[in-house]
C-alpha cells in the first residue's frame, strides 16, 4: 500500500490454457505437500505460445456481489472466549493453531515455513484478451512458468471491484471480482489450476479502508443517523486561531495534506489515512469487525490459503484526537512532516490480529497470515507474532528490505536481531513489492548491477525464513518512472511531481519475451508503457544464458527444495568482524551449507575455517570456467570477486 522511497526453461514460459479447468467446490482447499523437485533443464525450442493464444476471458458482465456461504461469522466476543477457553489456542475444529512456538507442535510441517511467495500485480501480468490490462486468465496462462521457476505460493494484489483511484486498493466490493480482471469462475479455475501445480493462493486484504463507492460508505454518508454511521471515523471540525472551522486536528494523509474531508451532506468530517476516496473503516465498531472476517471466511470457501493484511499498523486512531507532533522540513507534497503517533500502532491492532488468526484458524490447510508491517524496528516487529504466537505467521520485514545499501555490517546485525527475536517467529523476507522502486536500482551501483541482482538473489533466498519474490525481479526487471506528468497514472505522482513520481516506474508490464510489447499483451497500447531495456531483460533471452539473473534465481529455488539445510535449516553468522563479506552458515542435521556475499566492488579474499576445511560448491558468482563441474574450495583462503557470492556444501 505505501511507497517507502520518497515520501524456466522456454517451454515453461509458454502460457497454459485456462479453459476446461474444473471449478472447486466452496470448500477450503487443503493442498498436500509437494515432492521436492530437481531443477527443470532449459528448453531449446523457441517460445510456442504468444500472449493472444493465452486463455481468453470467459464471456459475461460484471461480477456480482456474492453472499458469503456458510456459518454466520463470530463476534469478536465470541472469538476471544473460544480462543481463552482453549487456553489461547484455536478452539478444535479439526485444524491447527497457525504459529509454531518454540517447543510445541514441532513435529508439524508448516508449508509457509520453507515456501516462496511471488507477488503478483496482476494489471502488469499477462494480458489474455487484448484490452492491454493483465488479468487473471494470464495468470493462470503462466502457472506452469512458476512451478518450474519454484514457486508455492503467489500473492496476488486486489482483483476486487475498485474505481481504481488507489489501483484495488480503494475496495467497493470485497467478495467479489473486478470485471476487469475476469469473474468469479474465471478466479476458482485459477485457484483449482493452482492447486493441481502445488502453488497456493494468497489474497490481499485491505484492512483499513474501504472506497468512497462502497456501499458500506454511501450508506455511512447519507445521514447522521444511518446505521452505518459509526462504520467509519466521522468527527464535527474545530475552530482555528482565525475563528474559522477547520479539520478536528492536524493529522496527515499519508498521500499529502489533511487527512479529514469535509462532507457537505451531513456536515461532518471523515478521516482517511490515505487518499480522500479511502474512508477509514471504524475498527472499534463490533459490526465492522463482524464484516470484515465475513470477507475472510467468503474466499477461504473458493480456497485460498491465505491473507496479505495491507496497511495494519493504521487501524486504530487515538480516542482523544490529539495533534500528531510536527518535525522539521517539508514532505513531497509541500506539507509540514510530521509523526504518525496518534495513528499508527496503537495496542489495539493486536486484539485484531489475534481475532483474525481466530477466524483463519478454523479452516484446514494451515491457513497463513502476512502483515505490511512497516514496523521502526525488530522489537515493534516481533510484536506482530503475538505474545502466544497467536496473532500472524509472517510479518513482512521491512527493516531488512529498506536497508537500501549493500552493507555487510548493518544486514548481518539485522539479521542477527531478526535470529534472537523473542517471539521465535519465522522471518519474512522481500527486497521489492509494489510499492518501491525495484531492488535492481536501489541496490545497484550503476556499473555492477547485474552482478548486484544475483547476490541480492543469493541473500534473499539463502538466508533462514520465507522469501517473498516480486515478480519480474527474476529477470532484473528495473525501475521506468514516467518521464513526463502527462504519462503519471499512479495518483501521488501526479500531486507530488516531481519530486515524487508515484510508483508506476515500478509496476510496468511483465517482460516475457524480446518481442512485441515483451509478450505482454497484444494490444497496442498496454496500460504502462513496457521499457526498452525488456530488449535484453527478459525470461525468453534469459533462459539461454547460464549466467543470468533469471537463471540464478532458478538455480538457487532448486538449491532450496534439494537442501534440506537451506530448506529448513537452522542460521548462524560467521566471520563476523569483515566489514566487506557478509558469511553465514545454515545447518541441518547431517549437513552445512557455508554462504559468503562479498558486498564491495574489490575483490576480497577471507578465511572461513570456523566453517570448515572445504567445501563443494553448490552456487558461484560470477560463474567460473569449471562451473559446469564440482569445485572444492579451500575455506582458509577463499577469494570473492566484487560483488562475488559463493554458497557451498561443508565436507
Amino acid at each position: 500500500m505505501v511507497r517507502l522511497s520518497v515520501l524456466l526453461s522456454l517451454a515453461m514460459i509458454a502460457p497454459i490454457a485456462s479453459n476446461g479447468a474444473q471449478s472447486p467446490k466452496n470448500e477450503a482447499a487443503h493442498l498436500s505437500s509437494v515432492e521436492n523437485e530437481a531443477m527443470v533443464e532449459n528448453a531449446k525450442s523457441p517460445l510456442g505460445v504468444g500472449a493472444g493464444e493465452a486463455a481468453q476471458r470467459a464471456e459475461g458482465g460484471a461480477a456480482q456481489p456474492a453472499e458469503a456461504a456458510g456459518t454466520e461469522t463470530p463476534s469478536p466476543t465470541e472469538i476471544k472466549r473460544s480462543h481463552e477457553a482453549s487456553g489461547g489456542a484455536t478452539k478444535d475444529t479439526g485444524a491447527k493453531s497457525g504459529m509454531v512456538v518454540d517447543g510445541a507442535d514441532k513435529g508439524h510441517d508448516w508449508w509457509w515455513r520453507h515456501a516462496v511467495i511471488y507477488e503478483i500485480y496482476p494489471r502488469s501480468f499477462q494480458d489474455s484478451n487484448g484490452d492491454g490490462i493483465g488479468d487473471i486468465n494470464g495468470i493462470t496462462s503462466r502457472l506452469d512458468y512458476l512451478k518450474g521457476l519454484g514457486i508455492d505460493a503467489i500473492w496476488i494484489t486486489p482483483m476486487y471491484p475498485s474505481p481504481g483511484i488507489d489501483y484495488g486498493y480503494d475496495i467497493a466490493d470485497y467478495t467479489a471480482i473486478d470485471p476487469e480482471y475476469g469473474t468469479m469462475e474465471d478466479f476458482d479455475r485459477m485457484v483449482a489450476a493452482a492447486k493441481e501445480r502445488g502453488i497456493r493462493v494468497i489474497m490481499d486484504y485491505v484492512i483499513n479502508h474501504t472506497s468512497d463507492q462502497n456501499p458500506w460508505f454511501k450508506e455511512s454518508r447519507s445521514s447522521r443517523d444511518n446505521p452505518k454511521r459509526d462504520w467509519y471515523i466521522w468527527k464535527d471540525g474545530k475552530l482555528g486561531p482565525d475563528g474559522k472551522m477547520g479539520p478536528p486536528n492536524n493529522w496527515q494523509s499519508w498521500f499529502g495534506h489533511s487527512a479529514w474531508t469535509w462532507d457537505e451532506q451531513t456536515k461532518q468530517y471523515y478521516y482517511h489515512y490515505f487518499y480522500v476516496q479511502q474512508p477509514d473503516l471504524n475498527w472499534r465498531n463490533p459490526e465492522v469487525r463482524k464484516a470484515m472476517y465475513g470477507v475472510l471466511e467468503f474466499w477461504m470457501k473458493h480456497g485460498v490459503s491465505g491473507f496479505r493484511i495491507d496497511a495494519v499498523s493504521r487501524l486504530f486512531e487515538d480516542p482523544e484526537w490529539r495533534d500528531d507532533p510536527y518535525l522539521p522540513g517539508y514532505n513531497a507534497y509541500g506539507d509540514r512532516n510530521i509523526r504518525h503517533q496518534y495513528t499508527d500502532d496503537l495496542p489495539e491492532v493486536h486484539d485484531v490480529l489475534r481475532e483474525l488468526h481466530s477466524v483463519v484458524a478454523a479452516y484446514p490447510g494451515d491457513q497463513v497470515l502476512v502483515t505490511e508491517a512497516d514496523e521502526p524496528d525488530i522489537a515493534a516487529l516481533t510484536k506482530m507474532y503475538g505474545a502466544n504466537a497467536d496473532e500472524v505467521q509472517l510479518p513482512m520485514d521491512f527493516q531488512i528490505a529498506d536497508v537500501n545499501e549493500l552493507s555487510a555490517v548493518k544486514f548481518r546485525k539485522l539479521f542477527n536481531e531478526v535470529e534472537t527475536n523473542t517471539a521465535h517467529g519465522q522471518p519474512e523476507y522481500f527486497f521489492s513489492n509494489h510499492d518501491q522502486p525495484r531492488q535492481w536500482d536501489r541496490y545497484g551501483d550503476g556499473t555492477h548491477n547485474d552482478q548486484i541482482a544475483k547476490l541480492m538473489a543469493t541473500l534473499l533466498l539463502t538466508t533462514r525464513g520465507t522469501p517473498q519474490m516480486y515478480y519480474g525481479e527474476e529477470i532484473g526487471m528495473r525501475t521506468t518512472d514516467p518521464a513526463r506528468i502527462e504519462d503519471v497514472h499512479d495518483p501521488i505522482g501526479k500531486l507530488g511531481w516531481p519530486k515524487e513520481k508515484g510508483r508506476d516506474g515500478e509496476r510496468t508490464p511483465m517482460q516475457w519475451t524480446a518481442g512485441h510489447n515483451a509478450g505482454f499483451t497484444t494490444n497496442a497500447k498496454p496500460w504502462l508503457p513496457v521499457p526498452s531495456t525488456a530488449a535484453m531483460y527478459n525470461v525468453e533471452t534469459e533462459s539461454q544464458n547460464p549466467d543470468s539473473i533469471f537463471n540464478t534465481y532458478k538455480r538457487l529455488l532448486s538449491l532450496r527444495k534439494s537442501e534440506p539445510a537451506l530448506r529448513d535449516g537452522d542460521y548462524e553468522a560467521i566471520d563476523e568482524n569483515d566489514t566487506h563479506v557478509f558469511a553465514y552458515l545454515r545447518k541441518a542435521a547431517n549437513e552445512s551449507i557455508v554462504v559468503a556475499l562479498n558486498m564491495s566492488a574489490q575483490p576480497r579474499t577471507i578465511s572461513l575455517q570456523q566453517a570448515g576445511t572445504t567445501a563443494e560448491v553448490l552456487y558461484h558468482s560470477p560463474l567460473a570456467k569449471s562451473a559446469a563441474s564440482s569445485e572444492t574450495l579451500d575455506l582458509a583462503k577463499l577469494t570473492l570477486q566484487p560483488f562475488g557470492v559463493v554458497v557451498a556444501k561443508v565436507k
